[in-house]
């Protein structure tokens, strides 16, 4: 696992190789994560990488926030709550040197949030471990504690292709293998 582009283009992170499903860890590879980046990066969404917030939930070892610092974003806030994927996720943030730019919180994404309280983020990744409805439980959490804007993207990966989430308008879904990036806004409140 390594950093795809950016300044620390080339950087191997500390992985678990496949993953480690006692510790619900199952990291993006770096196929798909260079994928979603170029959807991001490509102007369909806007710019929602450079000098942007970002959240980055259930957040593992933390390869897609790093790779959004490398690409320009100005913080991100790391969220999860395994020991190990905590462990992991300092380590790597030592070893792209970007302590200064992240902040890492040990909770239930699905539960709360309300350190973050009245935070809003330009990008949001949410990648839970699949098929339990994590993704959308943690949704309603964002919601709840105010977290998002009309403007947030959000990047939901999960096991299986979801048509339609409450209170959000899915503008694209890419399969890659078996896993299914849904690019997520919030609806507009009338």
């Amino acid at each position: 696992m390594r950093i795809i582009a950016g300044v620390n283009k080339g950087r191997n992170l500390i992985s678990l190789g496949k993953g480690d499903p006692s510790a619900h860890l199952r990291p993006t590879s770096d196929r798909v994560r260079e994928s979603i980046f170029n959807l991001i990066t490509g102007g369909r969404f806007g710019n929602k990488l450079e000098n942007c917030d970002i959240l980055d939930l259930f957040a593992g070892t933390g390869a897609l926030g790093l790779e959004a610092l490398s690409r320009g974003a100005k913080s991100v806030i790391f969220v999860d709550n395994g020991q190990l994927a905590i462990q992991l996720l300092r380590k790597n943030i030592s070893i792209c040197n970007v302590e200064s730019k992240t902040k890492v919180i040990k909770s239930d994404a699905t539960k709360r949030l309300p350190i973050l309280s009245k935070n809003n983020f330009d990008t949001v990744f949410i990648d839970p471990p699949y098929g339990k409805g994590l993704g959308q439980r943690a949704l309603k959490i964002l919601l709840e504690y105010e977290l998002l804007s009309e403007e947030t993207l959000i990047i939901l990966e999960e096991g299986n292709q979801i048509t339609s989430i409450e209170n959000f308008f899915i503008r694209d879904c890419r399969r890659y293998g078996s896993s299914y990036a849904h690019f997520l806004t919030l609806k507009k409140i009338l």
